[in-house]
């Protein structure tokens, strides 16, 4: 009789303990994942949402490229400066925080981001699905129209057909590259892609005859050509037209609504326009939305 209490009364203490391991195994709480997380990439119960974090520190930390005049580049005093500076400094400000800037080559943006850098993107980012499955974005805050890049002097390419067999530029890791190759290449038959990290290396080499032609939007080639001296020109109709927005880590829900609040409201109250017709000398075609 005792002998079968002791076993019995074991078997019941172990069921015990292996319920409460069970229960209490996770010291972040029940179903919370890693960094605190719930599973699904958000913070855990009682945690505070990126937006929440960005308000608390007065700061939010922008990623961009710093080289790609007038979006993005250092001004002669070192500053950084441009059209995208200016929208993430308004954006800021509309969130009661301020705008930290944290350069970064573009091949590595999407990683810098992830990594947890910087807070959002403001570099030109180009609204794409491939990209939404790896970031969220706030509404467009522009769009830009792609065009080809030649020499003056060159003649032989007008339109996208006569890319076949010429030497092609483009910025390594943009939404311009995955176009050259997934939909031009198929359509236009081989040529040589040539990936550039920075764009003044591109028109560069285009300049100096060691690619025959690149893609891009004339806003963003116009400062360079004229600081230069590039003898080249913008060819044939668009290609394309590219509605860039204000990427951030996937998950924070809270941080795109409040991200196009203020662009909405900058676009209402004038300050979009101010901004715009500041660095491209006109009123921009349409509401970037």
């Amino acid at each position: 009789m005792y002998r079968k209490w002791r076993y019995g009364g074991l078997a019941a203490v172990c069921f015990i303990v292996l319920l409460l391991a069970a229960c209490g195994g996770n010291s972040n709480g029940a179903g919370a994942g890693k960094n605190g997380t719930n599973g699904t990439g958000s913070p855990a119960a009682g945690e505070s949402n990126l937006l929440e974090q960005i308000k608390a520190s007065g700061v939010l930390k922008v990623g961009l490229m710093g080289t790609y005049a007038p979006y993005n580049f250092l001004n002669k005093n070192k500053e950084l400066d441009g059209f995208d500076v200016d929208i993430a400094k308004e954006v800021a400000k509309r969130l009661g925080v301020k705008a930290e800037f944290v350069t970064q080559d573009w091949s590595g943006m999407i990683a810098g981001l992830q990594a947890k850098k910087f807070d959002a993107v403001i570099s030109q980012m180009t609204i794409t699905d491939e990209r939404k499955q790896q970031m969220d974005f706030s509404d467009p805050y522009i769009t830009n129209d792609v065009k080809i890049i030649v020499k003056d002097s060159n003649t032989s390419i007008t339109k996208v057909e006569d890319f076949k067999g010429k030497n092609i530029g483009v910025g390594l890791g943009t939404n311009d590259e995955t176009f050259l190759r997934t939909e031009l290449m198929p359509k236009v038959g081989k040529f040589t892609i040539k990936t550039y990290d920075d764009v003044i290396m591109s028109l560069a080499d285009l300049n100096n005859g060691r690619i025959d032609a690149t893609i891009n939007n004339i806003y963003a080639l116009k400062p360079i050509i004229d600081e230069n001296g590039y003898k080249i020109k913008a060819v044939g109709k668009p290609l394309k037209s590219d509605q860039a927005g204000i990427a951030v880590r996937k998950n924070n829900p809270e941080l795109v609504e409040a991200l196009n609040t203020a662009l909405n409201h900058m676009r209402d109250d004038g300050t979009y326009t101010n901004i715009f017709k500041k660095w491209f000398g006109e009123e921009p075609a349409a509401p970037a939305a």
